[in-house]
Formats: C-alpha cells, sequence, structure tokens
C-alpha cells in the first residue's frame, strides 16, 4: 500500500509540471496569437488611416493647386466634360471632338489677349514650318493682319507664282478660303487653309475695293523670293527683303554681294510690308551690315537680358538708306532700328507697325506646339519699339493702297523710293563712315 501511495505521489509529482507547462504552452500560444492578431488589426487600421489621410492630403492638395492655378477648387476639365456630355447628348449639330478640342485650345491662346500667342495643331505647325524653311505647297502670296480693319490681307504676290497667274494683287483682302469664312482668322490660320496637296484647287473669296472676287487656283510647290535686287539710277543698289525666313540670309548674302561687286555708290534696303520672320535671320543679315557691337537685346518676364551682336566689323563704307512703312513689323524693326543707333544709316517712309516682342515656339507632347510672347526687344541704344514703331528721318505719306501695293510701283510711281534715292544721292558726297 505504502509502495503504490508512493508511486501514485511519484507519478503524481512526475506529471504535475509537465501538466502545468502544457497549460503553460498553450496560454502563451494564445496569448501570442492574440497580439498577433492585434497587431495585423492595428496595422491594417494604420494603414487605412494612412491611406485616407493620404488621399485627404492629395484632394487638398489638388484642390489647393486648382485654385491658385485657376482661382477656382474645381478643376477646369470637370467642367469640359460637363460641357461635352451636354452636346453629346443633347445637341442636334453633330459634335465633332476633334474641332471642339482644337478651337478650346486655341481659345485658351486667345484668352492671354495677345495677338501673338498662338496654338498650331500637327497640320498648322507644319504648314508654319515649311513657310520658314522658304519652300511650301500653295498659291505663292505673303499675307498680314492689317489691324486697322482686322483682317487678313495680302502685302506680296510672288512672281510666276499661281496666285499671280490668277490675278491676285497686294491689298486684295481674304475673306473666304473654301467654304469657311476667315473675317476673324489670323494670317497662320488663313495660311494653313490656303496650303495643301499639290495640284489640288483652292478657291479664294476675295474683297478688292466694294466688290467680292473669286478666284479658284491650283496649288503647287513655291519657292519664296525673300530677296530681290537691282540697280537704280545707274549707281545706286536697291535690295527689297520680303520676309526674314531660313534662306532669307544666303538670298541676302547674295544679293549684296552682287550689288557691291557693281561699284554702287549708294543702298537702299526696302523693308516695306515686311511682316517679319525669324529672329536668327535678322540678326545674320545684321552681322552683314554693322560693326561690331549690338543688333538688339530682349528682356524677358523675368527682367533678365538676353544680347544679340555683331560679331565681324564690317563697315559699310556707302550711304544706307532704310525705306519702311506701317507693314514694316519685327524683325524688319530690329534691322532698321539697329542700322539707325550705329549710325549707319537713315530711315525714309512712314511710322513703322511697332512689334517690339518676341515669341518662342514650344513644342507639346502630341506634336502639335504653342507659340509664346517671352520677351520685348529693345534697340542697340535701348529704345522699345512695342505698340509704337520707328519714326523716319524722312517721313513721306502715302494713302493704303499705295502702300499696300509698294512691291509692284515703278520708280515713276513710288514718291517714297524716290524719296529714299535722293536721300542717299544727297549723302554721296558727305557720307563720312560711323557719322
Amino acid at each position: 500500500m505504502n509502495d503504490n501511495n508512493e508511486n501514485n505521489e511519484i507519478t503524481y509529482e512526475l506529471y504535475e509540471p509537465y501538466d502545468q507547462y502544457d497549460q503553460y504552452e498553450a496560454y502563451k500560444k494564445h496569448y501570442n496569437s492574440s497580439i498577433l492578431t492585434n497587431r495585423i488589426v492595428f496595422f491594417a487600421l494604420g494603414l487605412f488611416v494612412g491611406a485616407m489621410l493620404t488621399l485627404t492630403i492629395t484632394i487638398a492638395s489638388t484642390q489647393i493647386r486648382n485654385y491658385l492655378v485657376w482661382g477656382s477648387s474645381l478643376p477646369p476639365e470637370n467642367k469640359i466634360l460637363e460641357i461635352y456630355n451636354v452636346l453629346d447628348t443633347h445637341s442636334i449639330v453633330p459634335v465633332d471632338r476633334n474641332v471642339l478640342l482644337t478651337n478650346m485650345y486655341r481659345g485658351l491662346l486667345e484668352g492671354v489677349d495677345d495677338p501673338y500667342s498662338y496654338y498650331f495643331n500637327s497640320e498648322s505647325l507644319s504648314v508654319f514650318m515649311e513657310r520658314t524653311d522658304g519652300s511650301y505647297v500653295g498659291v505663292g502670296m505673303a499675307v498680314i493682319l492689317d489691324t486697322e480693319i482686322n483682317r487678313v490681307v495680302i502685302t506680296t504676290v510672288f512672281t510666276g507664282a499661281p496666285a499671280e497667274t490668277a490675278g491676285l494683287l497686294p491689298g486684295d483682302i481674304i475673306i473666304a478660303v473654301d467654304d469657311t469664312d476667315t473675317t476673324t482668322y489670323s494670317t497662320d490660320e488663313v495660311a494653313s487653309l490656303v496650303r495643301g496637296v499639290p495640284d489640288t484647287d483652292v478657291t479664294l473669296r476675295i474683297l478688292r475695293g466694294d466688290t467680292i472676287l473669286t478666284f479658284t487656283i491650283t496649288r503647287r510647290q513655291v519657292h519664296i523670293p525673300t530677296v530681290s535686287h537691282r540697280i537704280i539710277d545707274d549707281n545706286i543698289g536697291y535690295l527689297r527683303i520680303e520676309s526674314f525666313d531660313g534662306v532669307t540670309v544666303a538670298q541676302f548674302s547674295d544679293a549684296f554681294d552682287d550689288l557691291r561687286s557693281q561699284n554702287i555708290a549708294g543702298l537702299i534696303i526696302d523693308v516695306r510690308n515686311n511682316p517679319g520672320g525669324l529672329l536668327d535671320t535678322v540678326i545674320s543679315i545684321g552681322d552683314i551690315l554693322l560693326p561690331i557691337g549690338s543688333i538688339m537685346y530682349s528682356e524677358d518676364s523675368q527682367g533678365e537680358r538676353t544680347a544679340y551682336l555683331s560679331e565681324t566689323d564690317n563697315i559699310l563704307d556707302i550711304p544706307l538708306v532704310m525705306l519702311v512703312n506701317g507693314g514694316s513689323a519685327s524683325a524688319s524693326e530690329v534691322l532698321t532700328g539697329a542700322v539707325r543707333d550705329h549710325g549707319v544709316g537713315v530711315v525714309v517712309g512712314e511710322q513703322t507697325f511697332g512689334k517690339g516682342v518676341v515669341q518662342r515656339l514650344f513644342p507639346l507632347s502630341d506634336g502639335s506646339a504653342i507659340r509664346a510672347t517671352v520677351a520685348r526687344f529693345y534697340t542697340p541704344n535701348g529704345t522699345s519699339i512695342h505698340e509704337d514703331g520707328i519714326t523716319p528721318d524722312f517721313i513721306v505719306e502715302v494713302d493704303r493702297e499705295t502702300a499696300m501695293a509698294a512691291a509692284r510701283l515703278t520708280l515713276e510711281e513710288d514718291i517714297q523710293l524716290q524719296k529714299a534715292l535722293q536721300v542717299v544721292q544727297g549723302n554721296i558726297s558727305t557720307f563720312s563712315i560711323g557719322g
């Protein structure tokens, strides 16, 4: 009995610790499991709170950004979608999304209230780049926006081009291209409509005086003759620049060298009705005519200045007259202002247009682009041309029709050219370099 009791006690003593150990292990597992569960819950809760906080911050920052940019916490794309959904659902007039978007982008640039800021879709951008390259498919004419009447007007009809053959004239107002009314269009918009595929027809509706005329013209490849030259009155060189395009520097250089080889005693550079063009082009031409020094400088929105310099010490040893009118703009005014400020020549004609700002082309990711005004430019002496233009040293005024026809007037008909000739001849005997 005693032995058995002892054994039982031993058994009890032996097994009791193991039973407590198992309970402890079970409790520990349960405790650890609870901790793990709580941690998972708290972790998930943390993730949720963090995500909500991030979302709240994102929404708030977006609203703040929208407010800072647009003056409203609601982004404009929401309103655009609302408008489109209304039109798409209710309009009985067919809605072309591409046309809507193109006009919307153009409208955004029009909101800048700057006639020189403009949106180009990929097609109009291609047309614009063709023009500055000096060759394109079209009818062969140059146009300008006449701000007095707010219409696109033909300034030059290129010799031998389809436009000349058809009978278009400088001064003609373009009021429609094919079936598109262009009375509110910019020069770039009109140009993009006129240009197209070779051997296709384009119909122009023209206002000439009080008469509306219609011309159907076949497009073909046109090489822009931006420079022409000749000798007048035996020994005076006459050099006309139609525009400052990519091909103009070479054409100007060839014409200038040809005139100088004929021992001219004076030079007239005619930039009447020249609307401007590429900044690099006018700087290169200035480099041919001017001594070392400033051609112009620009100042951007931050007040930072960029100088454009003549780097070759060319001393023009003959009298020079710049011939200008109200259609002489931008690059034409840059060259005219630099010539006068350097004392290289004098100015004859009428007050120039007054476009003293610089545009830059910004390509966009989809192949389109915008052109924005990024700086004002100043003549070497610090004169701002913008909205004021250049006042000639010798003013010779003509009526609008005569001004528009400047490129095709004979010497006998052109009183401004006559005055320029008189001035340059009068300066031959008294001419001194730099004065």
